[in-house]
């Protein structure tokens, strides 16, 4: 394409001079990266400027060769007073470190950084990259919170800017303005040699440089001057980052930008990739969340997640934002599928699909560890860090979500674990009794409906109008009534079967529980054994296969014990059998996926009862998980604190 052609399509608001495009973008935007890659392969330029200094060229060049793994060019200073070796150290030092008063400034090596992502394509293309910016020790940034850069999908890049234009305040730093001023020089000087310039910059920076390019009486001496002074202790190095912190250090979420990623090695578009990821991570989210909790994972269908799409909306919109933070998606996350999978979700939006190992130490021990606004370096010393193409800004906020203990932690208690102490966490106890006072409801409706009959009306409707009867006797002109005759006897038994056929393998701890007080029933089941998954000091969590329950309670044999029951074969024909021993009732209710099967029947035939089915779908999803996870505790006074490591259903 000839540049003359081009510059009819350039808008006259990004032209500087006769030679310059000015792209001014959002840092650290994925929106505003795809638009720097879309201009350079739609226009022909001859020269990249780049608003970072000289001395960054060669590392940030070098640096960007190793994308797709992030990392980041720092700047210090190399005064052996400050930092007592150029190579840092390999281990962390054990002493408690302070933040110190050093300051350092770096170049994230981002791919959704827009800069990089232009210097990154005009290396393939080999078009030639100006570094323009000052030389300076103590870099001072300039950013300003900015509207949201998904709003550049729908309004042009001018337009964008030009809207922003009136709120972008002038810099009071006179480092700032003396930054502006060399990179208008470095535009100047560049001119001279080239004829058509592409100049990516901070959309705070843009009508500054573009003040100073068309300033009257303008001396590029005046600005070159500044350039080398004070910079002779400045190192420049190319150094790793601690995977586990790329949220401090990427523009995007590292899942999101990983995403970008992905579409860039398969050429494939990312137009969506903003609103599209959000939903790739919940899908992610809910993979992982099945994998860890296998049969405690909640079943979370395209309705729930749905709903939970639906209030990240909501709560964008009341933030005033297009698009959703990270802390947005974990709190409707929290809210609509609790606690356990908006932890998933935390975790899986700190995931970047390529670089290091996250897990890896020794690498880890060698990479800076990021917060904000601050890193840690691998001597232990943290360091006051400035971004030079800085992201929007951030703070903290607190969402309460307990933590994945680590193996160590939870080796340390299995080790610590009492035998001879062992008690129910009362909450949990709590809940499931009302269960099974539901499920005694439901089974004596349904011990009436099978008794119920109907009959002519004469001088009661009874227990009301039969219409099917009626309607079927319409030419007899006669009504049929209802008659519910009254239960007989009371359920004090119930069984649960929650998973049916069982695992023996997979169900290995098999107890009898009794009750603490009048209000609990008599407990005998079969569980995933609470010590293979220890959530904190003194509590393990298992998930009910199966259970018995006698209400009101009564001293038994442990029902995995008693030989009267041995003649059992499997998991469920023992507490079925046990039910039959102890309860006093004609009925048993019994709770499980599909219809007692003829050997079940016949079991409590041959003990003279009867088995009442009450459908486990009758029941809701959610209500059902949450009552199979039952956590176990190494003695009362574990409940004082037990709330603290419990997450909420």
């Amino acid at each position: 394409m000839e540049s003359g052609s081009k510059e009819s399509k350039t808008p006259e608001l990004l032209r500087l001079g006769e030679k310059i495009t000015v792209l001014p973008i959002v840092y650290g935007s994925g929106e505003f990266s795809k638009i720097v890659v879309e201009w350079l392969l739609t226009h022909t330029h001859d020269c990249l400027a780049v608003p970072l200094p000289s001395s960054f060229q060669e590392p940030v060049e070098s640096a960007i060769l190793q994308l797709p793994t992030p990392s980041v060019v720092v700047q210090h200073r190399t005064d052996p007073h400050d930092y007592p070796n150029q190579e840092w150290q390999t281990t962390f030092s054990e002493e408690p470190t302070q933040v110190s008063a050093k300051t350092a400034s770096y170049v994230p090596i981002d791919p959704c950084q827009g800069v990089i992502s232009a210097i990154r394509l005009c290396m393939g293309e080999h078009i030639p990259r100006r570094f323009i910016d000052l030389e300076s020790e103590n870099f001072e940034p300039f950013a300003l919170s900015v509207p949201d850069p998904y709003a550049v999908r729908e309004v042009a890049i001018e337009k964008f800017a030009a809207a922003l234009l009136p709120a972008i305040p002038r810099p009071e730093s006179d480092q700032t303005r003396r930054r502006m001023v060399t990179m208008a020089a470095g535009l100047r000087d560049l001119e001279r040699t080239y004829k058509n310039i592409l100049f990516v910059t901070n959309i705070l920076h843009w009508p500054w440089i573009r003040e100073a390019y068309y300033a009257t009486g303008y001396q590029n001496s005046s600005a070159s001057d500044d350039q080398t002074g004070g910079t002779e202790h400045l190192s420049t190095v190319k150094t790793s980052v601690n995977p586990r912190t790329y949220l401090f250090m990427l523009g995007e979420l590292p899942f999101i930008t990983s995403l970008y990623e992905r579409a860039r090695s398969e050429l494939s578009p990312s137009d969506n990739a903003t609103i599209d990821g959000v939903k790739e991570l919940l899908l992610a989210a809910r993979s992982t969340y099945r994998s860890d909790l296998g049969n405690r994972a909640r079943r979370i269908t395209s309705t729930h997640l749905t709903k939970c799409l639906q209030y990240v909306r909501n709560l964008s919109l009341i933030h005033r934002r297009l698009t959703p933070d990270l802390v947005t998606v974990i709190t409707a996350c929290q809210q609509i599928l609790g606690d356990e999978f908006a932890l998933h979700v935390a975790e899986m939006a700190n995931h970047y699909g390529y670089g290091h190992d996250p897990t890896n130490s020794e690498s880890n021990h060698r990479a800076l560890t990021f917060g904000i606004n601050q890193a840690t370096f691998p001597d232990g010393s943290i360091v006051q860090m400035q971004s030079r193409l800085p992201n929007q800004p951030v703070t903290w906020k607190t969402i309460r979500l307990n933590r994945k203990a680590e193996k160590q932690e939870k080796t340390n208690w299995q080790y610590n674990w009492n035998p001879h102490a062992q008690c129910s966490y009362p909450p949990e106890d709590r809940r499931i009794e009302n269960f099974r006072g539901r499920v005694f409801e439901r089974a004596k409706a349904l011990i009436g409906n099978d008794l119920a009959r109907t009959e002519k009306f004469t001088t009661s409707v009874k227990d009301g109008i039969d219409i099917r009867d009626t309607l079927r006797h319409w030419h007899d002109k006669e009504i049929y009534v209802k008659v519910n005759p009254p239960n007989r006897g009371n359920l004090d038994t119930c069984v649960m079967l929650f998973d049916s056929p069982a695992d023996p393998k997979e169900y290995r701890w098999r107890t009898t529980w009794f009750a603490e007080h009048n209000e609990e029933s008599t407990l005998a089941f079969f569980a995933t054994h609470f010590a293979d998954e220890m959530i904190g000091p003194g509590i393990g969590v298992g998930t009910y296969g199966g259970a018995l329950f006698l209400y009101p309670p009564i001293p038994i044999r442990d029902v995995w014990l008693d030989p009267k029951l041995d003649y059992a074969t499997t998991l469920e024909e023992r507490l079925i059998a046990a039910a039959c021993l102890h309860s006093r009732g004609r009925e048993i209710a019994i709770v499980s996926t599909s219809p007692p099967g003829r050997g079940w029947k016949r079991l409590a035939k041959s003990r003279r009862k009867t088995l009442v089915h009450v459908p486990l779908s009758s029941f809701g999803d959610e209500v059902v998980q949450n009552l199979r996870r039952v956590h176990v505790l190494n003695g009362k006074e574990v409940r004082s604190y037990a709330e603290e490591f419990i997450r909420k259903p």
